[in-house]
């Protein structure tokens, strides 16, 4: 397991997005919208040069995540990607740290149908572990969709 990036709350996503892109130079590299959840957006950024990331989060206000914080205090979470591992093999990394002292939070494995999970340190820190798929299901994916057509001129 190893730290894979740092999760910022933002207030404004659109300011933050063109501070961090248009000022600091980082490019997207992803984003989502976890609001079905109860969560919210969040737009991963790279440097490219050092290849640092930084996630951006914005919780809506009704989302259990929209805390009121003070400038300084907007840390959201701490990534650390396990690695390409099977769904089990995820599980089992998250037992241990529970087992070793990490709090489970209400974002289990089995929330996220085990692509991630998140954890609280001793001091109430959010931790995020997540998984990225292994061979034989990007594989299987693969087998899932279409054939792609090709285009003929």
């Amino acid at each position: 397991m190893h730290l894979r990036y740092t999760g910022l709350r933002v207030r404004n996503l659109d300011r933050s997005l063109r501070f961090y892109t248009k000022i600091l130079g980082l490019r997207v590299v992803s984003r989502g919208d976890m609001s079905a959840a109860g969560a919210g957006v969040w737009v991963l950024l790279e440097d490219p040069r050092s290849h640092q990331r930084l996630e951006l989060n914005w919780y809506p206000p009704r989302s259990p995540f929209a805390t009121p914080y003070s400038p300084g205090e907007a840390l959201d979470h701490v990534g650390f990607l396990v690695g390409h591992v099977s769904r089990g093999k995820f599980e089992s990394v998250y037992r241990i740290l529970i087992q070793r002292g990490a709090r489970p939070t209400k974002v289990s494995p089995k929330e996220t149908e085990g692509w991630s999970a998140y954890l609280k340190d001793p001091d109430g820190n959010w931790i995020e572990i997540f998984r990225r798929p292994t061979a034989s299901e990007v594989r299987a994916s693969r087998r899932e969709r279409p054939p792609r057509r090709r285009r003929t001129t």
